[in-house]
Order: C-alpha cells, then structure tokens, then sequence
C-alpha cells in the first residue's frame, strides 16, 4: 500500500527569527518552533524570556531539548527538495532559497525580479510585464518569507527591542512600547553600517595586500642576500683553502730546505773531523817512530812531538736531531691571523648591516636601584653615592644595582649602542621582562639574563654559569648589542673597532626582552662615570 502524500509549504519548517530552515529544533512551552541557537539568542537579550511570536512570558528560562522526530521530518523535506533539484534541474528548487516565477501558469521557472509593492516574483520572460517603473524592483525574494505568519502580512516594520521584523499588526499589539522603524530606514541606516564595514575590511585587504607584496619583496631580497653571502662564503674559504695548500707546500719547502742545511752541515763538520783524523793518525805514526830514535834525536825532537795538534773545538760542533722545531707553530700562527684578519672583514660587514635595526632605547624610571641616577632623557645612568627614597613597586631592582629598558621587544630584530668609556665595571645585555628583581640574582641565560660584564678593570665575561672569560685584545669604549628575536641570538661589538666580542646563540625566547643596563657600583670617584645610550651612527 503506497504511503499518503502529504504537502507541506516551506513556511512550515521554517524558523520565523532566522527565517531559514530549522536547524536543532526546539518547541516552546506555548507550542511555537524554533532554532535552538536562535531562540537562546532571543532570550539572551530578553529578561524575562518570552515567545518571540505570542509574547508569552515565562517566569523561568525554560529548558529545551531537540525535538527529534520534528528534526528528522526536517532532514527528510530538505533531502526531498535536493531529490527534486536533480530530477527537474534548474526547473524546481534545488536549495530552499530558489524563488519561482508567479506568471508562469504550467512550467515554473526561476524568478529573476521580485516587486514588494505588486508582492510578486518574475522570470525573464515575463518581467516584462511589470509596468510600475516607480516599484523598485529585488532580487528575487520568497513573498512567503516576507509575510506575517500570524497576520499574513508584510513586514514592513523592524523592533528594535527584539531586533526582528514584524507587521503593522504586531507592532500595534505586541511591540507597542518598544522603539520600532520603518524596515526601509533601518535597512539604511544598516547599508551605512555596512557601508563602513566593507570601506573598513577593503582597507584590511589592502593593508594584507600591501604586507603581501611586502614579504615577496623581503623574499626576493633575502634571496639575494643569501646568494651574495654564498658567493662570499665560497671566496673566503677558497681563499683560506689556497693558503692552508700554500701554507703547507711553504711548510714542506722550508722543513726540507732545513733538512738539507742540516745534512749540508753535517757533512761539512765530518769532512773536517775525518782530515783532523788522517793528521792525528799521522801524528800516532810519526811518535811511534820517534820511540825508535837515539837518545838525542829523541829529546831534541820532544818539545814538538809531546804536543798534541791544533784542531777544531768539539764543543762548536752542535747538530740537532729536531731541525724543525717550531715550523709548523708558525705556520699555523701565520694562518691563525689570516683567519682573524678575515674575521675582522666580516665582523665589521656584519656590524654594518645589523646598524640598521637600530632601536631607540631608554631606561624605565620605574625598574631602577634606588641608588642610581638617571638623566632627565633616560639615556645615561650611573651609580650615585646617595639611596634615594624610591617605591619599592613589584617593577624596581632592590639588591643588583640595574635598570631595564622601556622597550619590550617579542620579536624582530633590534640593535643598540652603548658608550662604557674607561669605566672599570659594567653589566650589558637583555633580560627578560619577567626576571626576578628582588634580592640577589644570578644573571645567567637560566634566570633569563643574556649579558657581558667587566670586572675588575679589564676582565671580560660573557654571563654564562658559570662565567666564560673573553680575551679582549683592547678596550671597548662603546658596547653594540644585537638582539635576533627569531634566531635566537645576542651578540655583543666593539663598536669603535668594528669587532664581534661574544654570541649567545640557539636561544629560546618566548618572553619579552628588555634591554639591561647595569653601570656597577663608583668606588671613591673610581667608575663613577655614567653608561650612555648614544645614537647609532651607520658604519660604512
């Protein structure tokens, strides 16, 4: 027995607040429908809640739960309707928001216009027929949506209380002490709103469009850049190649050279010994005979033959096993300031180049020891011999005599320069904003400090637990600091020699870095110069 056909019009799985198809539908205690999302929005903005459609009120929120035979029935008219679209095409609906031509009598075809005055939709064919050149003609609209379900009129009126569009009727009985418009000037005043928010999101695009090309071209010059430094890498170290093989060819060359003069020598030394041996052999022979003579012959010959020959000094002879002692320490040395002179090339391309993430630095009133005295500028800060009276708010250093810097950086690269002059102790590097100020601090990368120090006079450390010693061959006057966010590095230069000092590197920033400053304590006017923050001025 085939099933009863039952028509259903669209109207009557549809939520009247969304006015879409049911998604999760629930049913209120007075029997209306509606989306769960939807309705729970309405009672949000309402106290007490109440029906959207009869004004209901209830004393409590009441609890829905999906009505799941409804929401079945919902599913299956929404796969009929794609069942249909397959079927017919562009002849039925294929979706629920297809509208059809009113005129057409047998096969419906889609509406291309629709007029809110003649309440009618059209196709193609027959728009023509619509005469009323003052009607303002739409997008094709749903008549059925745009009607009253209670009163089967047009909305024509927007509650602003309720924020949904209703007749005259209901806005006469059920709205009528709320603030209601016309649905034609909300629609403008909305096309405003709107009008703003697409100026407002075209200029977001052009911004990410801007950003865009922005990135192309830092691709482009970091490609670039990288194939430059390729092309110079492979230079230098071709460079340093060709000297290691002519370094070593050189060092074989002069060790043989040596070995030649030695033997050369040796030779020389046992030609003179073996002749010195023949005339001393001879001298044997020649006393041996004269054992032989008489008496008188023998002691006039005496004087002369009792004494040993002239020959060469045996201590003057000196020959060394090891000829080369040392060659090949020199020739590494030799290669040693090779390298380093190459190093002083790139160090001071490198500062070159990291000059122009200059970042413009000042210290926070807020973070400094009582006992330093910072200038009106922020820019110099030096140890005073007074404690002043300061808050000691959560921000300020109570125990180690530093400051931290305004600037909080999270990312991004960033470079600074600081002029230490002849002071005998000072502190530089970054922290994190997050470091611990009160009481004694180790200042290691643990306890989030990546610093060089100078203690003592002349005794460079880079701040690691424990302390590495850095053998500085001269003085730094002026302390660069490079921070690499994304690469995870702190370099320290001296500026003034365009030499790198010490890299912390492989580091793992997840905090925001301050710079830090400590000038170190003046002992009797000794070190009671300030730290400057100086502008950065382009190394060419």
């Amino acid at each position: 027995m085939a099933s009863p056909s039952i028509i259903v019009s669209e109207g009557q799985f549809q939520c009247s607040i969304c006015l879409d198809v049911f998604t999760d539908p629930v049913s209120t205690p007075c029997g209306h429908n509606f989306c769960m999302a939807c309705i729970g929005g309405y009672w949000d903005s309402n106290n007490p809640p109440q029906c959207p459609l009869c004004k209901e009120k209830f004393e409590t929120r009441p609890k829905l739960c999906v009505n799941k035979s409804f929401a079945e029935i919902v599913e299956e008219f929404k796969r009929s309707t794609e069942v249909k679209s397959n079927l017919h095409g562009t002849l039925l609906p294929p979706t629920l928001s297809d509208v059809f031509c009113d005129v057409c009598t047998e096969q419906k075809l889609k509406a291309v216009k629709s007029c809110l005055v003649c309440m009618t939709s059209y196709c193609e064919e027959h728009l023509s027929l619509h005469r009323f050149s003052k009607h303002k003609l739409f997008d094709p609209v749903s008549m059925e949506d745009r009607m009253c379900k209670q009163h089967e009129r047009l909305l024509e009126v927007f509650c602003e209380n309720d924020q949904m569009c209703v007749c005259t009727f209901c806005a006469e009985k059920n709205h009528r002490t709320h603030s209601t418009v016309p649905v034609e000037r909300t629609r403008a005043e909305r096309m405003n709103r709107l009008g703003k928010t697409e100026a407002e999101i075209k200029e977001m695009i052009q911004e990410r469009l801007k950003k865009v090309e922005e990135i192309k071209q830092t691709v482009e010059l970091s490609k670039s850049n990288a194939e430059r430094e390729i092309e110079a890498s492979v230079q230098v170290f071709s460079a340093l190649m060709q000297a290691i093989e002519r370094s070593q060819a050189e060092l074989v060359e002069t060790i043989e050279e040596k070995q030649k003069a030695a033997e050369k020598r040796a030779e020389g030394y046992i030609e003179e010994l073996e002749e010195e041996i023949v005339e001393l052999r001879k001298r044997i022979a020649d006393l041996e005979q004269l054992s032989d003579t008489d008496h008188i012959y023998f002691l006039q010959s005496f004087p002369y033959m009792c004494t040993a020959p002239t020959t060469k000094d045996l201590s003057h002879i000196t020959l060394y096993g090891d000829p080369c002692v040392g060659t090949v320490r020199r020739a590494l040395s030799h290669l040693v300031e090779i390298i380093i002179e190459e190093e002083r090339r790139f160090s001071a391309e490198d500062l070159g180049r990291i000059q122009q993430y200059a970042a413009d630095v000042t210290v926070d009133t807020n973070t400094n020891h009582p006992s330093l005295v910072l200038s009106v500028d922020g820019k110099q800060l030096r140890h005073g011999i007074q404690r002043h009276f300061l808050s000691n708010n959560p921000e300020r250093f109570d125990f180690t005599i530093a400051s931290l810097g305004m600037q909080k950086f999270g990312c991004g690269r960033h470079y600074w320069e600081v002029e230490v002059g002849e002071k005998t102790e000072w502190n530089l590097g970054v922290a994190k904003e997050s470091v611990d100020r009160k009481g004694p601090i180790v200042r290691s990368p643990e306890k989030g400090f990546w610093t060089l120090w100078l203690s003592n006079v002349n005794e460079y450390y880079a701040y690691t637990e424990p302390p590495v010693q850095l053998p500085l061959s001269a003085k730094p006057t002026k302390i660069g600091v490079y921070l690499d966010y994304e690469g995870g590095c702190v370099s320290f230069y001296d500026v003034e020699a365009k030499l790198h000092i010490y890299t912390f590197s492989d580091c793992n920033f997840t905090n925001n870095l301050c710079p830090y400053l400590n000038p170190g304590r003046s002992h009797l006017d000794n070190n009671a110069t300030p730290l400057i923050i100086t502008p950065v001025i382009l190394t060419h």
